[in-house]
C-alpha cells in the first residue's frame, strides 16, 4: 500500500478559500483520491457541502512514499 497526501480547495460563500489535506493509503492513486474525498465531504456540513458543489472542487494529489517499511535492494545487491 502506498500513502497518498490528498489537498482539497474549495471558495466558500463569504468568497474565502477553504483548504484541507487528507493523508490515506492505498493501492493506486485513483483509490487514494476517491478514499480522501469521501473522508472529505463526510467531515462538511450541508451549507458547505452546497458551496463546493456550486464553485468547485480543487483536487490535488501526490504520492507520499510506500506505507510497508521494505528495504529495497540495490541492482548490485540483486546480481551478487
Amino acid at each position: 500500500m502506498k500513502t497518498f497526501e490528498v489537498q482539497f480547495r474549495y471558495r466558500d460563500r463569504n468568497e474565502e478559500t477553504m483548504e484541507s489535506t487528507v493523508k490515506v493509503d492505498a493501492s493506486n492513486l485513483p483509490g487514494g483520491v476517491a478514499k480522501a474525498t469521501r473522508e472529505f465531504v463526510k467531515g462538511l456540513d450541508r451549507k458547505q457541502r452546497f458551496d463546493m458543489n456550486k464553485n468547485g472542487l480543487e483536487i490535488v494529489a501526490k504520492s507520499g512514499g510506500t506505507a510497508t517499511a521494505t528495504p529495497a535492494k540495490s541492482s548490485a545487491e540483486a546480481a551478487g
